[in-house]
């Protein structure tokens, strides 16, 4: 990453320009053709938490989730970085003791929300978080589904060398095309292994998942089943008031989308057949939801509401604690919006 990706988002206070915030960001179809891009687009990012729903393939794909009666709200949570707000605590519990386990088998670490109303909740309510406060809860919850179903040890499925994580290593190659191995393995927050591929091939992942180009019937429709669950149950992928939920909401069952840490996020348009991978180079996740939504807009120009409650959560004002407007975030011209 250099100085030759554009300056995407602007934030003002007074009149003047007081933070600038420089990314990439690439559209492309399920054929891996480029529809809009800016910045360094064959650039190597590490998707953490966006690229979830991939890493959910393998408990779709083994037939665990049919298996334990997951519905939409359960495989939403599987690809969720959840607000640890009650509903979600409560659901990634209820995923776990379907496969007779209990937040003991977790090996995500525990922390508290990273919602403000939530931890307040939670400092009055709580001595101390458990792992399934973990944002990443839903997910391991379903990884140790998947483990269970397939008669795989549970212990240490967050190694490199664990099964689980080994298959989830290929079903990633084969929807990025980005060869995975030690070289350009990180270790996520939640102590998986993270991989640091194209975000051209991360966008192109994405295509594929929506609309199954490339890809076997059974990943199809397993892709395609996740991606459907995230945009029937949106408050279950993130929570109140969060990027995901809110761009997710604003077009019912139309927008996916799922952030990740350190200014990324990955969103799909599955009826225009298209996906999003973005990344603000300097990992500020305002301006990645300003990037996204603003991208997303460029879709819907025909629908003018739709269109302009986007670019609402792209351009948004600022006010202090006073409630006086202080300044904006606001996305540049190189969205040529």
């Amino acid at each position: 990453m250099s100085m030759s990706n554009p300056v995407l988002v602007e934030v003002t206070r007074g009149n003047l320009v007081e933070s600038r915030h420089r990314g990439m960001v690439v559209v492309v179809d399920g054929s891996g053709k480029t529809v809009f891009s800016l910045g360094e687009t064959d650039a190597a990012v590490f998707p953490r938490s966006a690229c979830k729903a991939m890493q959910a393939l393998p408990l779709m794909e083994t037939g665990a989730a049919d298996a334990y009666g997951f519905g939409n709200k359960e495989l939403a949570l599987a690809c969720a970085s959840h607000s640890g707000e009650p509903e979600h605590v409560a659901l990634a519990a209820a995923m776990l003791a379907a496969a007779g386990r209990d937040v003991s088998a977790l090996e995500c670490g525990e922390h508290w929300s990273f919602n403000q109303d939530t931890i307040i909740a939670q400092a009055r309510s709580l001595k101390y978080p458990t792992q399934l406060h973990n944002n990443c809860s839903g997910k391991h919850a379903g990884f140790i589904c998947a483990c269970c179903h397939g008669g795989e040890e549970t212990a240490g499925y967050v190694n490199y060398d664990h099964p689980l994580q080994r298959e989830i290593r290929g079903v990633m190659e084969g929807l990025t095309g980005a060869a995975l191995a030690h070289d350009n393995c990180g270790i996520d927050g939640c102590s998986i292994p993270t991989y640091a591929v194209p975000l051209k091939g991360l966008a192109h992942g994405f295509a594929r998942m929506v609309t199954g180009n490339g890809l076997e019937p059974v990943r199809a429709k397993a892709s395609r089943r996740l991606v459907e669950a995230c945009m029937a149950e949106p408050f279950y992928v993130a929570g109140t008031r969060r990027a995901c939920t809110r761009l997710m909401q604003a077009a019912p069952g139309r927008i996916f989308a799922k952030t990740g840490a350190e200014g990324v996020f990955c969103a799909a348009i599955p009826e225009q057949g298209i996906a999003i991978a973005l990344k603000c180079e300097d990992g500020a996740t305002r301006a990645a939801e300003a990037m996204v939504a603003a991208t997303l807009a460029r879709f819907f120009r025909d629908e003018p509401e739709l269109h302009a409650s986007l670019m609402a959560q792209a351009n948004h004002s600022m006010r202090n604690w006073n409630g006086i407007h202080v300044g904006d975030v606001r996305v540049t011209e190189a969205f040529g919006l």
